[in-house]
C-alpha cells in the first residue's frame, strides 16, 4: 500500500508562486510514476505534470515553462513549483502514483486558488 499527502496550496496573486509537496509512504519502492493533476470547478480531472523513476517528465501544454516537477527518491517526495501562476490555474490539485504492485493512488488534494 502506498500513502500520499499532499502540502503546499493557497491562495496567491496572479504572477506568484508556490510550491506543491507529495510525500509518499509505504511500499514506495514500487512506484513508477508520480504526477500532480487538477481539477477546477465544472470540469474534468487532468493531468498537469508527471515523471517517472528515472526522472523523465511531462507536462501539459498550458503550464510549459511556468511549472517544474521534480522528484527526491531519497525522501520519496515529488514537487510541483509553480511559477508565474494564472486565474486559470485555479484547481484542486492531486498528487497521483503509479505502480505494478501499487496501482493508481491518490491523495486528498489541496486547493490552489490564483486571484487576478
Amino acid at each position: 500500500q502506498v500513502q500520499l499527502v499532499e502540502s503546499g496550496g493557497g491562495l496567491v496573486q496572479a504572477g506568484g508562486s508556490l510550491r506543491l509537496s507529495c510525500a509518499a509512504s509505504g511500499t514506495t519502492f514500487s512506484i513508477n510514476v508520480m504526477g500532480w493533476y487538477r481539477q477546477a470547478p465544472g470540469k474534468q480531472r487532468e493531468l498537469v505534470a508527471r515523471i517517472t523513476s528515472g526522472g523523465i517528465t511531462t507536462y501539459i501544454d498550458s503550464v510549459k515553462g511556468r511549472f517544474t516537477i521534480s522528484r527526491e527518491n531519497a525522501k520519496n517526495t515529488v514537487y510541483l513549483q509553480m511559477n508565474s501562476l494564472k486565474p486559470e490555474d485555479t484547481a484542486a490539485y492531486y498528487c497521483n502514483a503509479v505502480g505494478l504492485l501499487v496501482g493508481n493512488v491518490w491523495g486528498q488534494g489541496t486547493q490552489v486558488t490564483v486571484s487576478s
